[in-house]
């Protein structure tokens, strides 16, 4: 569907070069939601807008469909836009125009006829759940309403991909959910290509497929997103991970632990159908032992369950030396040092 080759862009500011995106090759495929995540600044957004060439790339290309998109004439990179759908973090709504009205713009640009656009309209506005707002302006809506607009209106002309460009940074916790919900119904219902950045890891958590990590330009890791979240490779994935994820205790909470008698403290990570199998307390109860979960939880992750805890052991030295070498044969482990 859309595939990055070894695609570079340089700017010049102030008379010095800025390498802004740095040999990145990635492929999104067809009905898939890929994320890219990174902190500001890592080039993210310019790696977006080549897509629909907003900005031409310095070295490399940019297929959509198979079709090098450098290569189109002016004519041609219009009707691509129109089969590239795009919502941003501010909205960008026409504050002089209707809900209807920001919705139908994109559909008279393309010359439809008004019956037509006051169908396609509603039926859209039905779609996002804004129906009994077509007459308001973008003043009088919430800002989960009005990114509802934005998505209704980047939805007008049908588009095989839908960019989202920090499309819920400037939401709160719950709204951000609603519009993840309804990016989903898009993606599931209608079967658009989602491409998204994000510097929020619950984002890429909640929806996406696969993600791609950049930093300084470049794309520094890249998997599904169960990969990434349960074996992250580099540092700032962890980081991005940790942000969400919060798998370990505060330093009182381990004080207190130690306080009470607590040692030797194992990180367990269960993935798939082991994090539903009683594994601890059968190869505890087995070799005699005790278990402690100590922290930790097991959640749902891409329609799989992942589980991670901190526990201890207490029995025997030999005992619990045993239940660990049973475990390593199962599960992945690693002792957690505490200082």
């Amino acid at each position: 569907m859309i595939e990055f080759r070894n695609i570079s862009k340089t700017f010049k500011v102030g008379g010095r070069e800025v390498n802004a995106v740095k040999d990145v090759s990635l492929t999104i495929e067809q009905g898939e939601i890929f994320g890219i995540i990174g902190f500001s600044g890592a080039g993210k957004s310019t790696l977006l807008r080549l897509v629909n060439l907003l900005e031409s790339p310095t070295n490399g290309s940019v297929q959509v469909q198979g079709v090098d998109v450098g290569s189109l004439s002016q004519k041609d990179v219009r009707k691509l836009r129109r089969r590239i759908g795009m919502i941003f973090q501010n909205f960008n709504l026409f504050s002089s125009r209707t809900v209807a009205g920001n919705v139908a713009y994109p559909l008279k640009l393309a010359g439809m006829p008004k019956k037509e656009i006051k169908e396609r309209v509603a039926e859209l506005l039905r779609f996002v759940g804004l129906t009994d707002k077509a007459s308001d302006y973008p003043e009088q809506l919430s800002g989960g309403q009005k990114q509802r607009v934005g998505i209704a209106r980047a939805l007008a002309t049908s588009p095989d991909i839908l960019i989202c460009d920090e499309a819920t940074s400037a939401l709160d916790p719950d709204t951000t959910g609603e519009i993840l919900r309804l990016l989903k119904k898009v993606n599931k219902d209608l079967g658009i290509t989602i491409l998204l950045i994000t510097h929020e890891m619950h984002v890429i958590q909640a929806i996406c497929d696969r993600v791609a990590v950049m930093e300084e330009g470049e794309v520094i890791e890249s998997d599904s997103v169960f990969d990434v979240f349960t074996n992250p490779q580099h540092l700032t994935t962890q980081r991005f991970i940790q942000s969400v994820q919060q798998d370990r205790p505060s330093a009182a909470l381990l004080e207190e632990w130690r306080r009470k008698g607590g040692k030797n403290l194992y990180r367990v990570i269960f993935k798939g159908e082991v994090a539903s199998d009683p594994v601890l307390s059968r190869v505890t109860r087995k070799f005699d032992v005790d278990v402690n979960i100590v922290y930790g939880s097991v959640r749902e992750l891409q329609e799989k369950l992942y589980g991670n805890l901190l526990v201890s052991f207490e029995g025997p030295k030999s005992n619990v030396s045993n239940v660990l070498s049973a475990l390593e044969e199962i599960v992945a482990l690693e002792e957690v040092m505490i200082s």
